[in-house]
């Protein structure tokens, strides 16, 4: 996949560039730091506290986007962000991050068209373009985190919920044909709970951003540089169960090779404590 982050220069996903790699290590240090079990700061009286990353997916109504095209570009923005060299900062850029680490990591999927997806970009985030093999291009773009309550008003008028998206013609029966090219990171996505493409956005940003938690420094910088190529791979559940026990025993031996594993609270179509994602790092990053 060819990925064309945009609009963005000082967040440019295409890989930090001279003077930002040490900016790009601390934000993954503090990425890393969120990992802790006792993260949880969200108090239900004190609604600033009930933080969220937003996340709008470009939506044209033709020609439609690739559902795993789509769900590729908002993982690579949703990473993006958190390893953006601002994030390795003091400003407000990653005191946002620093205080949604704190709390929950969640994430709340819109869509939009046109002009207000153009306005979007004037807000603090970071745009992915990936390019599909067929040639067609989907767009998503994260945003820094913020209270849910106070989220800015160009993304808060946001359609939430909408028309869904389909796999391409024979991904269904192939999903896993997209490896074969490379070795990049992929995300395995349980398509047995059939996900509508924003929830399943929400769920491969949230394994992106732990995939690039649970690598090494050394590997998530390499990540950045090389702009966060990834894969999204909706499997059945068969096929899940078996990457979610390779991740597992990655987990439980201390592998080099870094894993993730998604756990959903269950508030919006899938039951609570559904896996809904298996993310998992490949040799890429030391050959």
């Amino acid at each position: 996949m060819n990925v064309n982050p945009e609009n963005l220069p000082a967040g440019d996903p295409s890989g930090p560039q001279d003077g930002e790699d040490a900016a790009v290590r601390l934000a993954h240090i503090r990425l890393s730091g969120m990992m802790a079990e006792d993260r949880d700061g969200e108090d239900p009286t004190d609604p600033d506290t009930v933080q969220a990353m937003p996340v709008v997916m470009e939506f044209p109504k033709s020609p439609l986007p690739d559902r795993r095209v789509l769900l590729e570009a908002a993982a690579t923005a949703c990473v993006a962000v958190c390893l953006d060299p601002r994030a390795g900062g003091e400003g407000d850029f990653a005191q946002a991050l620093l205080r949604w680490y704190g709390a929950r990591i969640r994430k709340i999927v819109r869509r939009a068209r046109n002009s207000r997806w153009l306005d979007v970009q004037e807000l603090p985030g970071v745009t992915a373009s990936v390019r599909s093999p067929e040639g067609g291009v989907a767009s998503a773009r994260a945003f820094v985190p913020c209270p849910v309550g106070k989220t800015p008003a160009p993304v808060a008028k946001l359609q939430i919920q909408g028309a869904d998206l389909e796999p391409g013609p024979g991904y269904a029966e192939h999903p896993e044909e997209v490896l074969s090219g490379d070795t990049a990171p992929v995300i395995y996505v349980d398509a047995s709970l059939a996900m509508t493409v924003g929830k399943a956005a929400a769920q491969v940003g949230h394994g992106s951003m732990l995939l690039a938690a649970a690598m090494d420094t050394d590997s998530a910088v390499d990540w950045a540089s090389r702009g966060f190529p990834l894969h999204v791979c909706e499997v059945d559940r068969s096929r899940f169960a078996e990457v979610r026990t390779l991740a597992e025993k990655r987990a439980a031996d201390g592998s080099a090779r870094a894993a993730a594993v998604v756990q959903d609270a269950g508030y919006t179509e899938v039951a609570p404590g559904s896996v809904t994602v298996v993310a998992l790092e490949r040799d890429w990053a030391r050959d």
